[in-house]
């Protein structure tokens, strides 16, 4: 006997039906990707003794250089590496804005504000003296997307050529806490091929939840995400990637470890056959959380709710956002999440001050690994107007039990 009342099972069949084209969609990108995925572990020659693990300074690790080039290969770059050693996208990303800028030159972020947790690695939040790129005499300015949530060229060009201070455009292609679209793999290589004509410039791609999202990732001199997202398919349980133009990743090889090494040291530990197996899942895995965030918006939209995207609408990331209006609903979503998640089920989420927020956030997240956007989650900054982020789904079948749990909570 199921959980769930005759109309919310009813209402659920409907958006699946109403969601077919939709779904038969996504799994032609997921072969797609996964075919690419396989053909790069066949070109490597692949082999167990890649997994072998390596202490002390790890020289001639043949499984960490494997995997360094099969994650740049998979995301089309000239030279990249995944390591355990980034803890998180945000680590990720400091390292490779530290390795590209210097005193006295400009930090260009066109899509916004960056997320939250990147105020104090800029340095517009926190306090003097923490080490931010503020403090080493990095300016930072930054250009809105327009009013349809698009990259505003003539300011980016404008400010190109008349800022010559400029060392590296940021562009986040996800949506972070703010209430736009994702922006789209084609949009992103458009604006490298404007930046690209400024010497001495370099873009900054934080691909964080758009990994896989479509046939190919955008181009950039550095590509920056973490593996507890999207491209580390729900087997890695830490690490990030940064691939990209090789100078570049030289560059941030060496803010990694130390100049003159980079990557030629650093011992895997073991950690080289969950981050290859993650990327052999990544195709697959992100396509259940896309079904997920369709199947969401889908079914809260038959309620009433504003879904961002809508659920007709194709998706460059895994992120989908509900409008709920009040405090008390995002408790509820939140509580019903962890309610249907196999981890720390019985848990209630709360409101609390998250290091690198400048609101309180809850979280729901019963996952296998902590902090995991990949697998089912939903978070939410308790300001208004009270909109939820959810993300994730390991299975579409467990993804669609938890969002039917969220709803019901807040229709007790």
């Amino acid at each position: 006997m199921s959980m769930f009342d005759e109309k919310l099972l009813i209402a659920a069949e409907e958006c699946e039906k109403a969601l077919a084209p939709r779904f038969a969609r996504i799994d032609k990108t997921a072969f797609a990707n996964t075919e690419r995925v396989l053909g790069i572990f066949r070109e490597l020659k692949l082999s167990d003794r890649h997994f072998n693990p390596t202490c002390g300074y790890g020289y001639n690790d043949e499984g960490r250089d494997l995997c360094d080039s099969a994650f740049a290969r998979a995301f089309g770059a000239e030279s990249g590496f995944a390591r355990s050693q980034l803890i998180s996208g945000t680590h990720a990303l400091a390292t490779a804005l530290f390795a590209l800028l210097r005193p006295g030159d400009t930090l260009l972020s066109v899509s916004g504000k960056p997320y939250d947790t990147l105020d104090e690695v800029i340095g517009v939040g926190g306090e003097a003296g923490n080490g931010s790129l503020k403090d080493y005499g990095v300016s930072y300015s930054e250009i809105p997307l327009t009013p349809d949530s698009r990259l505003d060229h003539n300011a980016i060009i404008s400010a190109l050529e008349s800022d010559k201070s400029i060392k590296v455009v940021f562009v986040q292609r996800s949506k972070g806490y703010a209430d736009r679209r994702t922006l789209t793999v084609a949009e992103i290589d458009g604006l490298f091929e404007t930046v690209r004509k400024y010497e001495g410039v370099y873009l900054v791609v934080d691909n964080c939840y758009g990994e896989f999202c479509e046939e190919r990732e955008p181009k950039g001199d550095l590509l920056v995400g973490s593996l507890i997202k999207n491209a580390g398919g729900g087997i890695a349980e830490t690490g990030g990637y940064i691939v990209g133009t090789a100078r570049a990743v030289e560059l941030a090889s060496y803010r990694l470890t130390v100049p003159g090494i980079g990557l030629e040291a650093g011992a895997s530990m073991g950690a080289t056959k969950p981050m290859l197996k993650g990327l052999f899942f990544a195709p697959h895995i992100t396509a259940q959380a896309l079904k997920t965030a369709h199947f969401a918006a889908a079914l809260f939209e038959k309620y009433g709710f504003e879904c961002f995207p809508a659920s007709s609408e194709p998706r460059s990331d895994i992120i989908q956002t509900i409008r709920l209006h009040t405090a008390e609903n995002v408790l509820k979503f939140c509580k019903g999440i962890q309610l249907g998640s196999p981890v720390d089920s019985f848990v209630t989420p709360v409101g609390w001050a998250m290091p690198g927020y400048s609101d309180e956030v809850v979280m729901a997240a019963g996952a296998f690994t902590q902090g995991s956007s990949i697998e089912l989650s939903a978070d939410a900054p308790l300001r208004e107007p009270y909109t939820v982020y959810l993300q994730g789904g390991l299975t579409y079948e467990s993804g669609k039990l938890g969002i039917m749990r969220a709803l019901s909570e807040m229709l007790k």
